[in-house]
């Protein structure tokens, strides 16, 4: 069952390795210490390495970009944390990511990546695990009496109850649990997208890497498509599992459509917890180098940036102790090339997360659909047309076999032609809805922006509670409450209110739609038509965006010196989150902010979310915020192409290796 393995294949044996004279590349069989099965060397190769590194790449974005963020919501609700505190944690990882990143590249670059790799699931497992412990110390959720959505004029103080109930809580010191969980999340994901991808592009042919790189990028793209599906089927399962039996009728039993109803979170990041740990077994087997890669390294061709940078490396063997962080660093920071390609990258990141984020409510609030089924829409458009974008431009670079001045032309057509379709916002954009008490008032009655009127000032209704309801006048009102309906029925398991004293007659007269009801849970079915179309255009949008992606990574690895290439990934991921996707999601969130007509005012009298937007306002900021970034990415794509020099000498001669690896 095990296999003879050759000794460890040199480039140069006497070319000085990473301690002094020795091997200068050590490939080695698959396998652990003496224990070497033959099945195992099956999967000892750029295949097998690529398998198990979309493995992790898939979970860690199971668990960071799905579960965590599809459960903010109702870790929101249970834990009693305002949405600022929320953001907090969602920042953690980025932090910890920025703080780690450069330090890690730096000393991984010449250290055994794979095992790099079962450090990062060993964390990432670790995180998972952590970030579900408070759901098994904070005891069973008690949901409390039911909550009364209908006009009720003797209403007792349940605002001032909720109030002082809610700043007595503890629970909201889970926080601090959450936190750590991100934070070791971001720990376990910094090995991944810096040693992670050198190592492939170590591995594998020039003209190969970008191939290789695409399917891996692509396919760590279905972890946040499977962590929305999976942590949206676990949202319908009761957070503590089977809904507790009330003997008191005050405690009614509640179900999915009740706003008491939180679902099971913490279920997924405890099956992620075993299958991250279980991956630790076959990065462990993976040699320092894959067999042939000394082969491959001796046959490719420099195209590093000609500043000077090579030979400096090279001639002071740059990298090999702490005290060359610095030099290394600065060396770095002056690749003009480089520094345009982060630039730029940076700017692109900045628009991905914002529109992974808010794409769902931009397409909720502008044609009119649920939050669960815009955030399938969302998902739908997202995922899969940034999955292609990355395969289709690393098959074209690949196949085209294009130089590194030649990926940057590239990179300009397809971020010009998604500029193009990102005017999709100029004429697919929707107007406002009728809503009574926002854009118009109450029959006549009341004031716009103003959700009380004469016919519902003795309800005593609650601004926090967001219910909306479609009367037969074709008005949405902010909830049943709003709208004067004293009573409700169900007719065929569909809940309809009725004695409704704000809302009008019916507009089309049609037999017996009068009397069925007066009104029905759920906003008013939109009359703009733009959806499809919408969809259409930003699909292809996406698509060319993420075009850009691979190529910028390729580029990246061969515009630096040989012996920097994981430290430029790292230097190029710090700036990623820092001009990126740590301030995307707020510049979006102020944008929207910004366009919002009504907000949330809770029982404390403390300003929330905000519950009805103005349309027209909301697609041209993030029109405008998006056509900002493509045009700072341009031009510095531009810029990259101007200031960028290739070797003197770029003849494909076979060469020897110096120690660690050779440029592409």
């Amino acid at each position: 069952g095990q296999q003879r393995y050759p000794a460890p294949a040199t480039a140069d044996a006497g070319a000085p390795g990473p301690a002094g004279p020795g091997p200068a590349l050590e490939e080695g069989p698959c396998g652990w210490g003496p224990c070497n099965p033959r099945a195992l060397q099956l999967c000892n190769n750029p295949e097998g390495y690529l398998a198990a590194y979309s493995l992790l790449a898939i979970f860690q974005g199971i668990v960071v970009n799905g579960l965590v963020n599809i459960s903010i919501s109702t870790i929101e609700k249970r834990y009693e944390l305002n949405s600022s505190l929320t953001g907090l944690i969602s920042a953690s990882y980025d932090v910890a990511f920025c703080v780690l990143s450069l330090f890690v590249s730096y000393f991984g670059e010449r250290g055994h990546k794979p095992r790099w790799l079962v450090f990062s699931a060993f964390m990432l497992g670790l995180g998972s695990l952590v970030f579900s412990l408070p759901h098994f110390s904070s005891g069973k959720y008690h949901y409390g009496s039911k909550i009364e959505d209908t006009c009720q004029a003797a209403e007792t103080s349940f605002a001032n109850a909720t109030c002082s109930a809610s700043a007595n809580s503890s629970l909201h010191k889970y926080l601090y649990v959450f936190i750590l969980g991100q934070l070791l999340l971001g720990v376990g994901g910094t090995p991944l997208y810096t040693l992670g991808t050198a190592f492939i592009d170590d591995s594998v042919p020039k003209h190969m890497s970008s191939l290789y790189i695409g399917i891996g990028y692509a396919m760590s793209l279905l972890g946040p498509a499977i962590g929305y599906v999976l942590g949206g089927q676990l949202l319908n399962i009761y957070i503590d599992i089977q809904v507790p039996k009330r003997q008191d009728t005050a405690y009614t039993k509640v179900d999915q459509d009740d706003p008491r109803w939180l679902g099971a979170w913490w279920i997924g990041f405890l099956a992620c917890f075993f299958a991250l740990w279980l991956l630790i077994i076959p990065f462990s087997c993976f040699p320092k180098h894959l067999p042939g890669t000394a082969k491959i390294q001796a046959e490719k061709i420099a195209e590093t940036h000609d500043d000077g940078s090579q030979v400096l490396v090279q001639a002071n063997n740059i990298g090999q102790h702490f005290k060359d962080f610095p030099v290394a660093l600065m060396i770095l920071l002056r690749n003009p090339v480089l520094m345009s390609l982060i630039i730029a990258s940076s700017s692109e990141a900045l628009v991905a997360t914002g529109f992974a984020t808010f794409l769902p409510k931009f397409i909720e609030n502008q044609f009119g659909k649920s939050s669960s089924f815009a955030a399938t829409l969302g998902g739908l458009v997202l995922i899969p047309g940034a999955a292609l974008g990355q395969v289709i431009s690393g098959v074209l670079v690949s196949k085209c076999k294009m130089s590194c001045k030649g990926i940057i032309k590239f990179m300009i057509s397809t971020c010009s032609v998604a500029l193009i379709l990102n005017t999709v916002f100029l004429f697919a954009k929707c107007g406002n809805e009728p809503f009574a008490g926002v854009f118009e008032t109450y029959n006549g009655t009341g004031t716009l922006y103003n959700l009380t009127a004469p016919c519902n000032a003795k309800c005593k209704c609650l601004r926090s509670m967001y219910y909306p309801v479609c009367g037969r006048d074709e008005v949405q009102y902010f909830s049943p409450c709003f709208a004067g309906c004293t009573s409700y029925l169900f007719n065929n398991m569909k809940k309809t209110y009725h004695n409704c004293s704000c809302i009008g007659k019916a507009k089309r007269e049609n037999g017996l739609e009068d009397v069925l009801y007066e009104a029905i849970p759920g906003k008013c079915p939109t009359q703009c038509k733009f959806l499809p179309l919408f969809l259409t255009f930003f699909f292809f949008a996406v698509v060319f965006t993420f075009m850009a992606t691979t190529p910028t990574t390729v580029a990246i690895l061969r515009c630096v010196p040989d012996k920097q290439r994981s430290f430029a990934l790292g230097v190029q991921l710090v700036f990623l989150r820092l001009l990126g996707t740590i301030p995307g999601p707020i510049l979006f969130g102020v944008a929207i902010d910004n366009s919002c007509t009504l907000w949330d005012i809770n029982e404390c009298e403390t300003k929330g979310a905000c519950w009805v937007y103005d349309n027209k306002r909301m697609a041209f900021l993030l029109m405008g915020i998006s056509a900002a970034c493509k045009i700072v990415t341009i031009i510095f794509v531009v810029m990259a192409v101007y200031f960028y020099k290739p070797p003197p000498l770029t003849k494909a001669l076979p060469r020897k290796t110096s120690g660690k690896i050779s440029a592409i």
